[in-house]
This record gives C-alpha cells, sequence and structure tokens, in this order.
C-alpha cells in the first residue's frame, strides 16, 4: 500500500551550487548526504514536512542520473511513493499493468527501491521505497 510522497528526487549537475540554492530557499542544511556507489550517485536530502527533496548528483559517466542529465538537463527526476510493503506492492502494480524498471534493490536513505517506467505512469517516473528496518 502507498502511504505518502516520500521524497522528490531533482537531478542537479552542480551540487554546490544547487545546495545553496535548497538552502535559502528551505531555510535549513541538508540533512543528511550519501554516495551510492552502485548507482553513480551522491544524493543530498532536505526535509520538507512528512516528506523529502533529495538532489541527485551524478559520480560516474554511466549512471542513470548522468544519462538524464545529457538527455534533459537539471530538474525533477522521479517522484518516490513510501509503500509498507515493496514486493506486495511491486505485485499489484504489475498485475495492473505497471511496467517495472530493474529489480528491488539497496537505495540512499536506508530503503529499498523500485522503479516504475514512465510509459505506464503519465511521463513520471515513480520510484518505490521501503523502508529497510520495515522488514
Amino acid at each position: 500500500m502507498i502511504t505518502k510522497i516520500e521524497h522528490i528526487g531533482i537531478a542537479v549537475k552542480d551540487p554546490k551550487k544547487s545546495n545553496e540554492i535548497f538552502e535559502k530557499l528551505l531555510g535549513h542544511a541538508s540533512f543528511k548526504s550519501e554516495l551510492i556507489e552502485s548507482q553513480g550517485v551522491k544524493t543530498y536530502f532536505y526535509q520538507v514536512g512528512e516528506s523529502k527533496i533529495e538532489l541527485l548528483e551524478s559520480t560516474s559517466d554511466k549512471s542513470p542520473i548522468n544519462k538524464y542529465l545529457q538527455k534533459r538537463g537539471e530538474g525533477m527526476h522521479h517522484l518516490a511513493l513510501h509503500v509498507e510493503d515493496i514486493h506486495l506492492e511491486l505485485e499489484r502494480l504489475t498485475n495492473l499493468g505497471f511496467e517495472t524498471i530493474g529489480e528491488v534493490s539497496k537505495g540512499a536513505d536506508n530503503k529499498l527501491i523500485c522503479f516504475l517506467h514512465p510509459k505506464s505512469t503519465s511521463g513520471v517516473l515513480i520510484e518505490l521505497c521501503q523502508e529497510l528496518n520495515q522488514l
């Protein structure tokens, strides 16, 4: 079951400049930065109410974020939705015709993640997130 908007992911070219912008905008610094080597990305999280904003910096020419930046430039990359059981939710959604990208994997911020293809979600890349400590 989808319970809330977990975060909004934003692809950035210059993390120093983007962090300065979001610190001014939100009135506080990022509470967490994390390198996810398996995905070639460094993340910066900002808390906004019960949801978060995640800035995504590419750390590899082969990362999905680098490919996104080369094709589309900076901007909203994905909408992340919190789920209670990622495997049950994926089964439910694929049975309803949603197309996935890749498999369930460990992501940033102590989460299991999986993506739904934008072709099946009105052009929006959707990330499903489950807290690892919910297992």
